[in-house]
C-alpha cells in the first residue's frame, strides 16, 4: 500500500504520465491563468531539467517548449486582465482573486515597476497575478511583451538548466532522483510558507488590539 501511494504522488511518475506536453500545459497555466497560482512552477521545472538529464525528456523540447509556453501564459494574462480584470477585482475577496495576492502582486508594480514582469518571474503566485495587474493597468502591449519575453526565457530556460546541470554533473543521479526531487519541492515551498509567516505576524499586533 505504501508502495502504491509513493508511486501515485512521485514526481517522477507525474512527470512520466503527462510527458512534456503536459508540464508545458502546467507551465503556461502557472505564468497567466488566474487559477494556476497554485501550480508547482520553479519544482516542475528544475524536476523537468534533472530528468531531462536522465534522458526522461528531450533537453531541447524543455527549454525551448518552456520559454514558449511561459511567454504565451504571461501574454494570455495580460489579455484576460485588460479584457475582464477589471470587472472581476471589484467582486469581494474569492478563493482565486484573494485580495492579498492581488496586493502583494500592486506592492511588486510599485517598488520595481515595469520590470514586475521580469522580477516577478521568480516569485511564486506574484508570477501568475503580474501579467493579469499589467492588463488591468493598460501596460502598453509592445512594452509588456519585449518585459513578457527576457522574463519567460530567464525563468523557464534557466531554472530547467540548473536541473540538468545538476543530473548531469551529479555520479549515477538516477539513484537520487526522488530525495532530489523532494528537496527541490520543499525548497520550492520556501517563499509561499515565509509569505504566509510574515501575513500573520504582520497581523497579530492588530488582533491583539
Amino acid at each position: 500500500m505504501l508502495q502504491l501511494i509513493h508511486t501515485l504522488t512521485s514526481p517522477i511518475v507525474i512527470i512520466k504520465a503527462v510527458g512534456l506536453i503536459g508540464v508545458l500545459f502546467i507551465i503556461f497555466a502557472e505564468s497567466g491563468l488566474f487559477f494556476g497560482f497554485f501550480l508547482p512552477g520553479d519544482s516542475l521545472l528544475f524536476t523537468a531539467g534533472f530528468l531531462a538529464s536522465q534522458g526522461l525528456l528531450s533537453p531541447a523540447g524543455l527549454f525551448i517548449g518552456a520559454a514558449v509556453a511561459a511567454i504565451l501564459g504571461d501574454s494570455v494574462g495580460y489579455t484576460f486582465g485588460r479584457h475582464v480584470g477589471r470587472r472581476i477585482f471589484t467582486k469581494e475577496n474569492s478563493f482565486f482573486f484573494n485580495k492579498k495576492h492581488i496586493e502583494r502582486s500592486e506592492r511588486f508594480y510599485e517598488k520595481y515597476g515595469k520590470k514586475t514582469i521580469i522580477l516577478a518571474r521568480f516569485v511564486p503566485i506574484v508570477r501568475t497575478f503580474a501579467p493579469i495587474l499589467a492588463g488591468v493597468g493598460q501596460m502598453k502591449y509592445r512594452t509588456f511583451l519585449s518585459y513578457n519575453i527576457i522574463g519567460g526565457i530567464l525563468w523557464s530556460v534557466g531554472v530547467s538548466i540548473l536541473g540538468y546541470a545538476l543530473g548531469a554533473t551529479i555520479p549515477n543521479a538516477g539513484s537520487y532522483i526522488t530525495p532530489l526531487v523532494i528537496v527541490i519541492i520543499i525548497i520550492s515551498l520556501v517563499p509561499v510558507v515565509r509569505e504566509y509567516w510574515m501575513s500573520r505576524k504582520s497581523k497579530s499586533p492588530q488582533s491583539s488590539l
